[in-house]
């Protein structure tokens, strides 16, 4: 009897563990387990079945195709569709053959919203408080998507999708963007088969660093069948090769496609001929556009009869005050900025006919969001290299024109040779109606943007805009309820995080439906808001992005003394009447609100974003390393993960040999736009600081290098322990000093975001005019062994 009983047990338990499987396996859990074969194995091949598996069907048969389409530092009132002046008839086209939506939302800043729509949580949730390259240990600002966060690609491959992104990416750690790795936090590392883009924030879009699935690559010589090369037509140009593959390769699959190109985030750079398309469009400058764009909007029926057009904050300046001598600058940089935006649309156009030649536009779902967050005023002033507000270093219009025409005038603006982006001015207008822009998320000219749905075979095309308040965060849970996916529970292993996203599906066929999603929390670096059944309360926070400099007061800010506004936006469709004296009780209880899911999103410490930023730069994500060994020319290496040579006491040593008629780089750091290089110039070693294009410090040995085997060192050491001290450099050839010279102010924070450090050439984009003409500048002798090092502290 106990033996029987023994034997029940373990049958029992055996049964269970067979079971397991099944009652955890499929939506639950991620990847589905192998199917099992199908054949019975017998003793010999005589007494054997064959029979060949076969993969369930994971996906029903008329599952849609999947293509993202984001735009980058767009605002609601640029695109032509909904009232702005630049052209976009791509846009246009999805709109007409499908839904618009005019109440949706990103976060504000880039990062934060592309981690935020892939997973379908909010971005501090996923360490996303912050954009990569300023991250810091706080959880809610790590610049690391967890894994127990999967992305939509992630799910849907598993599902049995084709999977592919493109462009511009800027969700892995800056510091592991090496050719080494490691790469579980790079597109493959998320679920997308296919990746052909840059990884940074923003890129050169004549000549970027750019990455094919976890391979560094050089970018093609031209593109589009064009005799020049242009990153957003390169994009193109690979994202309709995949497509042309992947419907010959794996006909019965569907795919999914994340096509998001570097436009219109700095540097604003595009052929002339599509800045000349915009020649005198802008002469009234930006407060008259903004009129214009608002009559439009209402016209259109975009925005409502009753919605009120927000004034001009008064730290920013009206086109009146620009003296009439600088605003041919200021309108060529609109120019560009419109043609550049132009032409990405332009672009996306060639995709959407890829699909419809292929036959299946009628069964693919597009989502095309005008903007990862409002416009960019990041320029402040208007500018012919965008780093120097990033690093703080001030400067007036009128040098940057002088730079300007030494280069070559106004047609430069948009070439290779200039990294400019507008006046805050121009992002201000194209936030119309709204108030502020990008890197604000206490008011909608910084996180409300523009999007249009289109599925023919699904969605009936309606003119009426959604106004429905939704978020980047809720894409994911639509495309789950379009597929019909239930949101796994483990992945990889992994248990997973809540979906924070509720699904916009409901709004595909009804323009009225109430809306689903009743509260939304935002914060941007200390500007924050909170969403609550049709009210708004906010706070603009301790940085104004069109001012330059560091903000004031900001060692003493505490957000606890920050001053609240409140609207109801059921009434007030832009934020122009602030209710908080009114209503005090509300903006209580909305606040109180706010600090609950800011605790509930790991957005503790308010202000978390601003730790390696502004209160502690030392904190900035970097390698451990403070010395470097390098053997023989080494190319690519990413700024953020390289030895900062432009910011910290370092020293170089290089064993070369100088050959006869000696020429080209030994090592460079960064770009045209702004960098360092050190090379041989007809036998003569030369060094160059080039500060962001205004002041260039050249040092040059008096006599030439003797030829054969020597050591060139240069030794790097700021005059002060302060960010952007002066900076005094030592050239030495075998020890002997041959040149000396001062860099008058360094760059406090980086040169540029995606651009590298080579040794023995200068790849990317050349760092001096001294050999522009003549780049890449390989060097013509041998290198040895390169070590860098900072010094001991």
């Amino acid at each position: 009897m106990r033996t029987r009983k023994r034997s029940f047990v373990f049958i029992l338990f055996i049964g269970i563990l067979t079971a397991m499987p099944r009652l955890t396996s499929g939506q639950q859990v991620l990847p589905f387990p192998p199917t099992p074969s199908a054949s019975q194995a017998g003793l010999t091949i005589a007494t054997s079945t064959y029979q060949k598996r076969v993969d369930p069907k994971r996906l029903a048969a008329d599952a849609p195709n999947i293509l993202i389409i984001l735009m980058d530092d767009v605002g609601p009132a640029t695109a032509s569709t909904y009232g702005g002046e630049v052209n976009t008839p791509t846009l246009s086209r999805i709109a007409k053959i499908g839904i618009s939506y005019n109440r949706f939302h990103s976060t504000a800043m880039c990062s934060p919203t592309r981690s935020a729509l892939l997973t379908g949580r909010n971005h501090t949730v996923i360490g996303n408080g912050q954009i990569c390259e300023l991250a810091n240990d706080w959880d809610g600002f790590s610049g690391t998507i967890p894994k127990t966060s999967a992305s939509v690609a992630e799910v849907l491959k598993d599902y049995g999708y084709n999977t592919s992104a493109f462009g511009k990416w800027h969700n892995t750690p800056a510091e592991q963007t090496t050719s080494k790795g490691p790469f579980d936090y790079w597109p493959t590392g998320y679920g997308f088969e296919y990746f052909y883009g840059f990884l940074a924030g923003e890129a050169s879009q004549y000549e970027p660093n750019m990455v094919r699935n976890t391979t560094l690559v050089e970018h093609p010589h031209t593109s589009s069948g064009h005799n020049y090369y242009h990153l957003t037509e390169d994009i193109a140009d690979d994202a309709i090769r995949w497509l042309r593959e992947q419907q010959a390769f794996s006909p019965d699959k569907p795919f999914f496609m994340y096509w998001a190109p570097g436009s219109a985030h700095g540097p604003h750079q595009v052929m002339k001929e599509w800045a000349d398309k915009y020649k005198g469009k802008f002469d009234d400058g930006w407060d008259k556009y903004r009129e214009r764009s608002f009559a439009r909007q209402k016209q259109m029926g975009w925005i409502p009869q009753n919605a009120q057009l927000t004034p001009r904050d008064s730290t920013m300046g009206s086109w009146e005050s620009i003296p009439e001598s600088e605003k041919p600058f200021q309108r060529r940089l609109m120019e560009v900025f419109a043609g550049f935006a132009e032409h990405a649309d332009y672009n996306a156009g060639r995709i959407v006919d890829e699909l419809q030649q292929e036959g299946k536009l009628d069964n693919t779902l597009i989502f095309y969001i005008w903007g990862d967050n409002g416009s960019s005023a990041e320029g402040q002033n208007g500018s012919i290299s965008e780093l120097l507000a990033q690093n703080g270093i001030p400067t007036t219009i009128p040098q940057q024109i002088k730079v300007l025409n030494e280069l070559g005038g106004l047609d430069v603006l948009g070439s290779p040779k200039t990294d400019n982006i507008y006046n805050a001015g121009w992002a201000w207008a194209g936030s119309t109606p709204y108030k502020s822009t990008k890197l604000v998320a206490a008011h909608f000219g910084g996180t409300r943007q523009p999007m249009a749905v289109s599925w023919p075979a699904k969605i009936k095309h309606d003119d009426i805009p959604r106004p429905q308040f939704h978020h980047v965060i809720d894409i994911v849970p639509t495309i789950y309820e379009a597929v019909k996916i239930t949101p796994p529970q483990v992945v990889n292993n992994f248990t997973q995080d809540p979906i924070d996203g509720v699904s916009m599906e409901y709004t595909f066929a009804d323009a009225k439906s109430p809306g689903t999603r009743k509260i939304q929390f935002f914060d941007i670096m200390g500007s924050r808001g909170i969403y609550y059944d049709g009210w708004f309360a906010s706070t603009f926070g301790p940085r104004t992005p069109w001012l330059p400099g560091l903000p004031k007061g900001i060692t003493n800010w505490n957000p606890e003394n920050d001053v609240w506004q409140l609207y109801n936006l059921n009434e007030d469709w832009s934020q122009a009447n602030d209710l908080s004296k009114k209503m005090p009780a509300k903006l209580e209880e909305l606040k109180n609100i706010f600090l609950v899911e800011a605790a509930k999103n790991k957005d503790l410490p308010i202000g978390g974003g601003l730790w390696s930023m502004i209160y502690h730069p030392e904190d900035a994500p970097s390698t451990p390393y403070s010395s470097w060994t390098f053997t023989g020319p080494i190319i690519r290496m990413p700024e953020f993960a390289a030895p900062k040579l432009g910011k910290f006491n370092n020293t170089v040593s290089m064993d070369i040999t100088v050959p006869e008629k000696a020429n080209g780089v030994l090592y460079s750091l960064g770009a045209f736009s702004g960098g360092l290089t050190c090379y041989i110039k007809d036998g003569y070693l030369c060094y160059e600081y080039n500060l962001f294009e205004i002041n260039r410090t050249q040092i040059k040995s008096t006599q030439k290098l003797p030829t054969g085997k020597i050591n060139i060192t240069v030794e790097s050491t700021l005059a002060a322990a302060k960010p952007g001290s002066p900076l005094d450099v030592t050239l030495k050839v075998d020890g002997k000093v041959v040149a000396q010279g001062r860099v008058p102010m360094t760059a406090a924070l980086a040169f540029t975001a995606n651009d590298c450090l080579d040794l023995g050439t200068d790849l990317g984009s050349p760092v001096s005019p001294d050999y522009y003409d003549q780049a890449p500048f390989t060097f013509n002798g041998t290198i040895g062994t390169t070590k860098i090092w900072y010094p001991k502290k």
